[in-house]
């Protein structure tokens, strides 16, 4: 009998640590979004909904390395970490892929992103005129492309997407030489060649 409850006892306690995980997990999602700008800035974000898993299958594998010694069934341990190494691998190659996300999905992943950066060029104490000329263009750019995503999503809704579906490819991610010029030049001073050296140029 006291058997049978020191089993029922460690049962308890593996169900009790994944309903920790989840509720920690799940609670993570909602707190990724209190750094948006303002309440109309919150959409459905595909990327943070994976990327909480990416976190949750961590936490899954550090929480319970932590409490082993609480945890004496070893094939269910092992199975707890595969599980969470598992999570984290699929979760972080969905991120990093974006393979699931369609113009909609991209779009309303990109509003509350868009609204970070608002929240942070908005009240950041910036003191150079010239970070605070960036700042005040980086409001300008997000504002506007926030206004133009939010018809755009109306827009796919009601009419549907144009173009024939077949995925365009974009633009090179690569600073290239022309616009390297344009950041020098807002610094408005001579950039020191350890600085440039920093800075990959792509071809």
């Amino acid at each position: 009998m006291p058997e049978h409850k020191q089993q029922h006892g460690g049962e308890g306690n593996y169900w009790r640590f994944m309903a920790m995980v989840a509720t920690s997990t799940a609670i993570m999602f909602g707190l990724m979004y209190l750094n948006t700008y303002e309440l109309g800035h919150v959409f459905w974000s595909e990327t943070r909904f994976w990327m909480t898993f990416v976190m949750g299958g961590m936490m899954m594998i550090v929480m319970l390395l932590f409490m082993w010694g609480m945890y004496k069934d070893k094939t269910k341990n092992f199975i707890i970490l595969g599980a969470g190494a598992l999570t984290f691998a699929v979760a972080l190659w969905l991120v990093r892929s974006q393979a699931t996300v369609n113009d909609e999905e991209y779009m309303s992943a990109m509003i509350p992103h868009h609204s970070i950066a608002i929240m942070t060029s908005a009240r950041a104490e910036i003191t150079d005129p010239r970070v605070r000329k960036l700042a005040d263009s980086i409001i300008e750019a997000q504002v506007k492309e926030i206004a133009e995503m939010k018809m755009l999503i109306e827009d796919i809704e009601t009419n549907g997407e144009m173009g024939d579906g077949t995925p365009l490819p974009a633009r090179t991610t690569d600073l290239t030489p022309e616009l390297l010029q344009e950041a020098e030049k807002a610094v408005e001073r001579r950039i020191s060649p350890a600085v440039r050296d920093e800075v990959t140029v792509g071809e």
